[in-house]
């Protein structure tokens, strides 16, 4: 699940270094969200390559426009474990709920590593399924789709403790962390974290997995009874906990 801003994810890059000019690899980028955050972040001065094994999802990052002022993107389809050396070296590798996936995460990031220049720099947000939810005030509802996600993740085989175990990964890859944070994604009366929508990206494979049912889920009313859910109980609601890690090489 991801935050409900980017707020947290923009403040972590930027944080990190991440600035005008820069050259930088966004690794499992999907359909390039934070591709094109980089690219406004290092500005038209600066370059941005997103890598994936999905081409599907890199053609659709390919149709989504850049913000003006922001650098020209690349995508490639590759391999994060085994980035082609004709990618070249850059100032900073970046990546968002990609090492949860990892069968060898430390591994990853060393292969990763390669790509930098002596003192790049890397930076990677993950999460840990396992502290949320949590609320005070019962969210029956909101309980069921956030733990739709968790079973999903857990039969992919995801890391669920990824977030728990980022600087030990990237210590053990040889780099030296520079900071470690974590946030809670909050829903509050009047703010929607967007579970609905993070419900219906997903379905397919919620559905593929086993893990529930199209009618069980029941997408298009979803949205409705969480709101009504989140207006009757008036409470706050924690869905996922996000960590931030970055760290340097050499």
């Amino acid at each position: 699940m991801a935050p409900a801003t980017a707020d947290f994810t923009t403040r972590l890059l930027v944080d990190a270094g991440i600035g005008p000019g820069m050259r930088v690899l966004d690794v499992g980028c999907g359909r390039g969200e934070v591709t094109r955050l980089l690219a406004t972040l290092v500005g038209r001065d600066g370059a941005v390559v997103g890598i994936d094994q999905s081409a599907t999802a890199l053609d659709i990052a390919r149709q989504q426009d850049a913000a003006k002022g922001a650098a020209a993107l690349e995508f490639q389809v590759c391999d994060l474990n085994a980035p082609p050396t004709a990618l070249g070296l850059f100032d900073a590798v970046v990546g968002r709920r990609v090492l949860m996936y990892q069968a060898d995460a430390v591994k990853a990031v060393r292969a990763l590593a390669r790509q930098l220049l002596p003192g790049g720099v890397m930076v990677f947000q993950e999460h840990d399924t396992t502290l949320a939810p949590a609320s005070l005030e019962p969210f029956p509802l909101h309980r069921k789709a956030t733990h739709w996600l968790q079973r999903m993740l857990a039969a992919e085989g995801a890391d669920l403790h990824c977030g728990f175990h980022l600087h030990g990964t990237l210590s053990q890859a040889g780099l030296t962390v520079h900071d470690l944070r974590a946030e809670c994604v909050i829903q509050t009366p009047d703010n929607d974290t967007g579970l609905a929508e993070i419900i219906r990206a997903c379905l397919p494979r919620i559905v593929a997995l086993g893990v529930a049912t199209p009618r069980q889920v029941g997408i298009e009313t979803l949205p409705a009874r969480l709101e009504a859910e989140r207006r009757q109980t008036q409470g706050i609601y924690i869905g996922d906990v996000a960590f931030g890690c970055w760290a340097r090489k050499g």
